[in-house]
């Protein structure tokens, strides 16, 4: 049953998703009317409640997924269509060290985080930096930073710490922190880095050298499917290019 300090996603009869924590005396309002958190407290989930103006809603807890999409954010977040893949393609697993620039809003973070990495960030402004953490907080709970460290710092200048297992970017210029991965990786360590432009994923790969296999370069296109009794076809509108994911694994220089 859902709890006060929790988070609720309610869904209504047009699909629409609202998200938010559930405080005492709370309310949620829309042009529907609103409806008072104390009705949500003890419910199940699948439950159905109404708001004052008789719209009803399905009481949800809410995914990674739901919350990266409607999370709070400083800086363009990662979305959950590539956030995937670049957890399977560095290999996420508990325990793994991780080395993290670029944090954003932090949706890479939690993901990783949740997956059990140990994760070690570099962030040059402090508001998103302040932001990831939140959002970390938020979602997966207070006991998440003890696997999460933040610093103010510019990875472009250097890494302090060593024998990383992964280096995960999201940068303008990943070639250069690519640069400092021969005095900060183990042998074996993969790395994926995600950008916008593919002019930066080609420097990405060439700013590897001898010391790299496995290079690649690839997008996660993301195409919904419209189901509706003998209705069968590909949705009108689909979410193409976000980003390229490119990977390599180091062996050393």
């Amino acid at each position: 049953m859902f709890s006060y300090g929790e988070k609720v996603l309610l869904l209504d009869v047009k699909k629409r998703r609202y998200l938010f924590t559930l405080k005492e005396n709370g309310e949620f309002h829309t042009h529907a009317g609103f409806i008072a958190h104390s009705l949500i407290i003890d419910s199940n989930e699948g439950a159905s409640v109404q708001s004052t103006k008789g719209a009803y809603y399905i009481l949800l807890r809410p995914t990674l997924e739901d919350f990266v999409v409607q999370m709070p954010r400083g800086a363009q977040v990662i979305y959950p269509k590539d956030l995937a893949p670049i957890c399977m393609m560095a290999d996420i697993t508990p325990g793994v060290k991780v080395f993290e620039s670029g944090l954003g809003s932090g949706a890479l973070s939690m993901t990783m985080l949740r997956y059990g990495a140990i994760i070690t960030g570099y962030e040059l402004r402090e508001d998103f930096a302040n932001r990831a953490q939140t959002n970390v907080r938020e979602f997966l709970g207070e006991s998440a930073l003890d696997r999460y460290t933040v610093s103010i710092r510019d990875a472009y200048l250097g890494i302090e710490g060593k024998d990383f297992d992964r280096m995960v970017l999201d940068l303008p210029e990943p070639w250069q922190v690519i640069a400092h991965a021969n005095k900060v990786l183990r042998k074996g360590a993969l790395v994926v880095s995600y950008s916008p432009s593919i002019t930066q994923a080609v420097r990405t790969q060439e700013a590897m050298g001898d010391g790299w296999l496995d290079r690649r370069t690839l997008e996660v296109l993301h195409r919904t499917w419209h189901i509706e009794g003998a209705s069968v076809r590909p949705d009108h509108r689909m979410v193409a290019h976000t980003g390229f994911l490119t990977s390599a694994r180091f062996i050393g220089a």
